[in-house]
């Protein structure tokens, strides 16, 4: 049977302040408050909370038959918390649906994965500790910032314990192939891969409104009858895309929202259903390995990394803060730590990009790439002033070294004994229940025989 696995990413962009080359060293902060909370406000009521009270609506009418997956950046949600609450409570009542799987992705949404595999590491299970917290569960399937993958990320996914991962359906890679199966990670066949279909995601993400495409107006019928005329073995149809496409980037006076509404009625009269990630990867075999030697993603016609690190610019600034990385993973400062968060988030690259892109980039308070980049470079040059008082540059290598394989060594010995100790809550009530079981042994009712006497002891004459 053919199924629909539809997904939608939230993430929001923390935007700098101007920050001068005389702020060095003098100013320590470097966000606008006002911009982000105009934002974030202005996504929340235009695309969020009427685009999640659709999907909430979907999944109550549909008794359990349709489904949907999300995943949220921990700096997104930080800045919901903070701003847009109500758009937590819907993700909320969304969960309580039953229809909605919640996927892991790296907390920063940056480019951690093609820099430093312990930074990546520990943003990912950071991010999925705070969706367990909220929502219940641990994720088990995992999506990169702007679903980036190779072959070396995909092991290192995999080693997380991940069972699934989203990537993109790039042309480049695929060739011949479809993307409308499960494929496997080359490195470790555990690790499935789901791909995206990026005509169908960009027919509704990119195209719905626009009258001058020959498909307009679209209507989900349509739609839908596009996914019934591909071939009958092609039985995943992976369609991901931004949440908030749906009402900023196609307004909801294009009635995208009567659009989606309408999926689940035409799908099921065709039989065809929808799945979580999850669903799919434990029930369906992969059906071969999917190599993927460079990094792809889902961004651009190019479906590479190149819009992050495409000039020198971009690598300049890519490799300057990656290059305090195991500092800030030894400190212990929460207000580095959150720096470090929102300084690695992947717009600050995407800002400095020169590329000419089919997509209208909006650069916020940039005149243009290089001011950006100045901008950028004035506020990494203060941040790293700070993590220098910490830990200095004076110190070699091999210090630093021995202190984060110490660090590494104690991580492992706490896991161990997290590990020791949870089985032995497990053995705990088992002991307690065989224990209740074993029966207690009855009095004898015969008279208790009578302690014999002591022999006497011995006299010296007799020794």
């Amino acid at each position: 049977m053919r199924t629909i696995c539809l997904y939608f990413e939230i993430h929001q962009i923390i935007h700098l302040k101007r920050y001068r080359f005389f702020d060095i060293g003098v100013d320590h902060y470097y966000y606008d408050d006002y911009a982000n909370e105009t934002s974030i406000n202005e996504v929340a009521e235009r695309s969020y909370i009427p685009a999640l009270n659709t999907l909430i609506e979907m999944a109550k009418n549909s008794g359990g038959a349709f489904k949907v997956a999300l995943s949220i950046s921990g700096v997104a949600l930080e800045q919901l918390e903070i701003y847009a609450p109500a758009v937590i409570d819907l993700l909320h009542q969304l969960n309580d649906t039953g229809c909605c799987e919640f996927l892991a992705e790296p907390y920063s949404h940056g480019l951690s994965s093609l820099a430093n595999e312990d930074c990546f590491k520990e943003e990912v299970m950071r991010q999925s500790a705070k969706m367990k917290q909220l929502f219940g569960k641990a994720p088990k399937v995992f999506r990169n910032s702007s679903l980036i993958y190779n072959d070396e990320i995909g092991a290192m996914v995999a080693g997380l314990g991940f069972k699934g991962m989203l990537t993109e359906g790039a042309k480049h890679v695929l060739g011949w192939k479809s993307p409308h199966y499960v494929y496997h990670c080359a490195m470790n066949p555990n690790l499935k891969l789901l791909l995206r279909d990026f005509k169908l995601s960009d027919d509704i993400s990119l195209r719905f409104s626009n009258s001058e495409w020959s498909e307009h107006p679209l209507f989900a019928d349509k739609y839908i009858s596009w996914i019934d005329a591909l071939p009958q073995e092609e039985q995943v149809i992976n369609i991901f895309m931004e949440l908030c496409a749906l009402g900023m980037s196609q307004p909801l006076y294009s009635n995208i929202l009567e659009f989606l509404k309408a999926l689940p009625y035409c799908a099921k009269e065709k039989g065809i259903t929808f799945s979580t990630p999850t669903e799919i990867v434990t029930k369906l075999k992969s059906v071969s390995q999917l190599d993927v030697p460079y990094p792809m993603s889902w961004v651009d016609e190019e479906r590479d990394t190149s819009s992050w690190l495409g000039n020198v610019m971009q690598r300049e600034a890519f490799h300057k803060l990656y290059s305090v990385a195991e500092r800030v993973h030894l400190c212990e400062d929460r207000r580095i730590k959150q720096d470090w968060d929102y300084l690695q988030a992947s717009n600050n690259f995407r800002f400095m990009t020169t590329k000419k892109s089919g997509v209208d980039l909006n650069l916020g308070i940039y005149e243009s790439p290089f001011d950006a980049f100045t901008n950028y470079m004035n506020i990494l040059g203060d941040f790293i002033k700070r993590v220098d008082s910490l830990y200095p540059v004076d110190v070699d290598n091999e210090e630093l070294n021995a202190l984060l394989t110490t660090i590494k060594n104690q991580g492992c010995e706490i896991e161990e004994l997290h590990q020791e100790l949870e089985k032995a809550k497990a053995t705990k009530p088992v002991a307690k229940k065989a224990a209740a079981k074993k029966p207690t042994p009855k009095k004898s009712a015969t008279k208790k025989p009578t302690a014999e006497k002591p022999a006497a002891k011995k006299t010296a004459k007799s020794e």
